[in-house]
């Protein structure tokens, strides 16, 4: 337990609280929530390596700055200077500063019939019944995650999106997601409920920037629910300053011939870590859960997944791959179990990675948890230099050694970025990489 970062968070929560400052504060089942989260974010405090989940990641650059609850900032922040990861082609657009949903900034009036795009503090006030049929209770298995907890004690604000039974919303949803800061640290915790009714269909695109040079702590907490041959696409780009802690959680369920189709990038922040856990429920669910890493300096990313098969006859892929330079440092912990009723169950899971340094670093921990007989699954990992032969083929040709190391490790990230299922976000990603090979030393 780190005493010393629990202790300003369980004070502010006093000091907010005894204020009837958070949202929902006059919803007797959310301050009952709240408080059942400080009070298990108490007893857990911070991880430290001792706990088996985080044994590869140390929170000390957390731990020496002191976060202050974030502001309403809005300072310097236009329409027009709002950056897009997609441009025009997001037909919708919700922008948070903070964590805190701003209606000036987004563009929602284009909305489909069924579809339904808010802020969560809005969604308290319009309709808390949805709110509490879903706040907390898809997640499964978050006991132990201190920053579970955290986020539900502290959230304000956050997406929520609903797509009602058989609606399809044909142009992406960009969430863009503003990290602004002063002169003093702040710490937002955004909490984020998708819900996916029925035969619908969405595409989400999260975009994470820092506006500012300040540092900024971003929490977020994402529930998904995809019901019945339902379909969501969510993809995700975390860019944000390199003074930046980013921890997202996120927390899925899909039903019978639903598919959840994840993809995330990771490459701002000074220690980012992304802990996934989706569980497959129905026959025929399926899920992909990718990821990609682009890591300098002495940057941190942490991928932790989980993916249950709970039911027969269930599908998953999941790809992580990424390349580190300096002396920076990648972990992925993944784990597929497969419970004992789920006979048919077809996963593989793989992660590899890029060593372009001799000073970088990637612990890597793949687990296959098996429990039926009648499976088929596989994973593996792997991490190296560059090929050599390869390197030298390009030079042969006369390209000059910075080029062709870009043009490597392009290849090698388009792999999985290529999993993704739309054209233009797909190139809208590969051009994230390609920025950063351009302006990351050889």
């Amino acid at each position: 337990m780190s005493e010393s970062l629990q202790q300003p968070f369980s004070e502010q929560f006093d000091a907010l609280s005894n204020a009837r400052a958070l949202p929902g504060h006059d919803l007797p089942w959310l301050t009952a929530l709240r408080r059942a989260g400080i009070e298990r974010f108490r007893e857990l405090g911070f991880p430290t390596p001792k706990v088996e989940s985080w044994k590869y990641t140390n929170l000390r650059p957390l731990e020496r700055t002191v976060f202050h609850p974030a502001t309403d900032y809005t300072a310097g922040v236009e329409i027009d200077a709002v950056p897009s990861l997609i441009g025009e082609k997001a037909g919708h657009r919700a922008v948070f500063v903070n964590g805190r949903f701003r209606a000036e900034l987004s563009r929602l009036g284009r909305l489909p019939d069924g579809a339904e795009v808010m802020g969560l503090q809005q969604a308290l006030e319009t309709d808390p019944a949805f709110v509490e049929r879903h706040f907390g209770q898809i997640a499964e298995k978050h006991e132990d995650q201190p920053f579970y907890h955290l986020n539900t004690a502290f959230t304000r604000d956050g997406l929520v999106l609903r797509v009602r039974e058989g609606a399809k919303v044909n142009e992406p949803i960009e969430v863009v997601s503003l990290a602004a800061s002063g002169e003093e640290a702040l710490a937002y915790h955004p909490r984020n409920l998708l819900v996916m009714e029925p035969g619908s269909e969405a595409t989400l695109v999260e975009h994470h920037v820092g506006v500012s040079a300040g540092t900024t702590f971003a929490n977020s907490v994402t529930e998904f629910y995809v019901d019945r041959g339902a379909k969501l696409h969510h993809y995700k780009l975390q860019g944000e300053n390199e003074d930046a802690f980013h921890v997202h959680t996120l927390h899925g369920r899909v039903q019978e011939n639903g598919f959840y189709d994840g993809f995330g990038l990771s490459i701002g922040g000074k220690l980012s870590r992304n802990e996934l856990h989706v569980r497959l429920e129905g026959s025929h669910a399926d899920a992909r859960l990718n990821g990609g890493y682009l890591q300098h300096g002495k940057q941190h990313c942490d991928n932790t997944t989980l993916i249950e098969h709970t039911v027969p006859d269930t599908w998953c892929r999941e790809i992580f791959k990424g390349a580190l330079s300096g002396k920076s440092r990648a972990v992925f912990q993944g784990k597929l179990h497969v419970h004992p009723d789920a006979q048919r169950t077809d996963g593989n899971q793989l992660s590899r990675a890029l060593l372009l340094s001799d000073e970088c670093e990637i612990d890597a921990k793949p687990e296959l948890e098996i429990y039926a007989d009648d499976v088929v699954c596989s994973h593996g990992s792997t991490a190296g230099a560059l090929d050599r032969d390869a390197l030298f083929y390009l030079r042969s040709r006369g390209i000059p050694y910075g080029a062709a190391r870009r043009m490597l490790v392009e290849s090698f990230l388009a792999e999985v970025v290529q999993e993704m299922t739309n054209d233009h976000l797909r190139e809208a990603f590969m051009h994230q990489v390609r920025d950063w090979l351009n302006r990351t030393p050889a």
